[in-house]
């Protein structure tokens, strides 16, 4: 076996990971942006390219981009331990202080000053969206063919309300036969010299991490191990308590969300607000912006706010349970069927992404991606903003 990718003891990355999920506010732009300062340029433990490689490949995953990226870096450092360590510990904190805040919510979220703190939460959640759509326009839209993909896909999805994936699809294709053809506005800088000095990329680069390799066996072995994780209590569930039960409900729901919800974070909220709100009336449309409130000033994905939707389904139908237990279990169902299939995606595919780095297809096809996230993004902008200010 093979030696880490990189010569970076595993106690000095779980002290970095423990500090990245502490410091991991603000939403994914935010988070993206700390990990970047911390992993390329103070630590200087991966290079710039092979960096946005895997964050490209992130955002055309379903579920929470940021929370994947930190999967994957501790995948390249530290094979499956460092993945599921990086990518554990980035959740953990949010995990608690949303379960906290939740349980608070429900005791005292209708007396004044409680209030008035989750009504002022909502404008800074529209603030930092706004700032997000500059961040991530800033890096993804580098010329003019980019801004208008960008601006297409938020025409589509705010005018036409296409579908996520669809977006998704398109962009890619777009993209891929742009790089294919050497088009210049999709050929993307596949960066320079001075990444070969990082300690994962000149360890990748002489060969010497196996686990990099994508091999048959290691794939089918990744699929059994991580679909049982996550699918095995959705089946139990089922099998135990029916279909006509809160808990089901949410195992299903969230389930699908962690297949369906291209785009990012960002680009999944306003879908899971109005299912949440409209078909299973789980909550109304200004707690689920509580929720988001929450989501945004507390550490931890934004996609956490699943787990405070979940929490308040089980605790407004708790069956034979007291309702704090059964808000308690509904939040951590959430977050398992949400976060589980995450460490699939990165486990099963990082293999092969890694082995197309610098094929300039594939990376015009993430780039042009990223370009129409930032549309994606700008529309749920729009939706906080009718929601907040003109609600």
């Amino acid at each position: 076996m093979s030696p880490p990718a990189a010569a970076i003891p595993f106690s000095q990355a779980l002290r970095v990971w423990i500090r990245i999920g502490l410091m991991s506010f603000g939403g994914p732009a935010g988070q993206i942006a700390v990990m970047h300062r911390i992993l390329v340029e103070e630590k200087k433990w991966i290079g710039e390219a092979r960096f946005l490689h895997a964050l490209n490949y992130c955002m055309l995953l379903p579920g929470p981009e940021a929370q994947q990226l930190v999967t994957y870096i501790g995948w390249l450092l530290h094979r499956t331990l460092g993945g599921v360590v990086a990518g554990t510990l980035f959740v953990i904190p949010g995990v608690i202080a949303i379960m906290g805040l939740s349980v608070v919510y429900v005791a005292f979220g209708k007396i004044g000053i409680v209030s008035a703190l989750f009504f002022g939460l909502k404008s800074a959640v529209l603030a930092i969206v706004l700032q997000a759509v500059q961040r991530i326009g800033g890096k993804a839209l580098k010329n003019r063919v980019l801004a208008s993909v960008a601006a297409l896909a938020f025409v589509a999805i705010f005018v036409f309300n296409l579908p996520f994936p669809l977006l998704i699809l398109a962009a890619g294709m777009l993209g891929y036969v742009g790089g294919r053809r050497g088009w210049r506005p999709f050929l993307v800088q596949q960066g320079n010299a001075a990444d070969q000095g990082r300690a994962v990329d000149a360890a990748l680069d002489r060969g010497m991490s196996d686990h990099t390799q994508p091999r048959l066996g290691r794939s089918l072995r990744v699929a059994a191990i991580w679909l049982t994780l996550w699918l095995l209590p959705v089946a139990a569930l089922y099998a135990t308590l029916g279909g006509d039960n809160v808990f089901t409900d949410i195992a299903f729901f969230f389930s699908k969300m962690a297949v369906v919800t291209f785009g990012g974070a960002y680009a999944v909220l306003a879908y899971v607000a109005q299912e949440a709100v409209g078909h299973y009336h789980w909550l109304s449309q200004g707690e689920m912006l509580d929720g988001l409130g929450m989501a945004e000033t507390t550490p931890g994905p934004l996609i956490m706010v699943l787990q405070f939707v979940g929490f308040l389904a089980a605790f407004r139908a708790p069956g034979a349970l007291p309702p704090l237990m059964a808000g308690a279990l509904g939040g951590l169902l959430a977050t398992w069927v949400t976060f589980t299939p995450c460490f699939l995606w990165i486990f099963l595919g990082a293999p092969f992404i890694e082995k197309l780095r610098g094929n300039k297809a594939l990376a015009a096809a993430l780039a042009t991606i990223t370009a129409a996230v930032v549309g994606v993004v700008l529309n749920l902008a729009i939706w906080f903003a009718l929601h907040t200010v003109f609600a």
